[in-house]
């Protein structure tokens, strides 16, 4: 069985303030398999990237999320970007999970509520990592690493 290959999206220009969170919920999915986006946890860089224009990034991002099998997203902060992975993972008929921390005031777009995929709200990581245990059990095991 071929490693899973994992997407994970969550906001880079529209926000960095959960790249905490981004980050430890990638050390967890990596238990699952391959995280082709792990730069999206990274907390030092601000955008995560370096030296690529914008076509540049849009064609990597497709790539990834057509070799990927399966998308998780952080919806918590609102970004266009994300939503476009989204609709893109729908679109390619990928398994997909969206994972939403409510919060006073702001509530989650219609679209992605309403849109028939996974919305899976939390309130802590240890609530968000076994949503993923919960998600990655219905078809997949946990990965052994050396």
């Amino acid at each position: 069985m071929t490693e899973t290959k994992i997407y994970f999206a969550g906001s880079i220009r529209a926000g960095r303030g959960d790249a905490d969170i981004y980050s430890s919920l990638i050390s967890h999915l990596k238990s699952y398999g391959k995280v082709l986006t792990e730069h999206v946890g990274n907390i030092t860089n601000e955008h995560g990237e370096t030296n690529l224009t914008d076509g540049d990034i849009y064609r990597r991002d497709m790539d990834w999320l057509a070799e990927s099998d399966v998308l998780v997203a952080e919806v918590s902060t609102p970004s266009l970007g994300v939503g476009y992975e989204i609709k893109e993972a729908e679109r390619l008929g990928k398994k997909a999970l969206c994972l939403y921390r409510p919060q006073e005031g702001k509530r989650l777009s219609a679209i992605i509520s309403g849109s028939g995929i996974e919305v899976r709200n939390y309130s802590s990581l240890e609530e968000a990592t076994g949503i993923l245990d919960s998600f990655f059990s219905g078809f997949q095991k946990p990965v052994e690493k050396a």
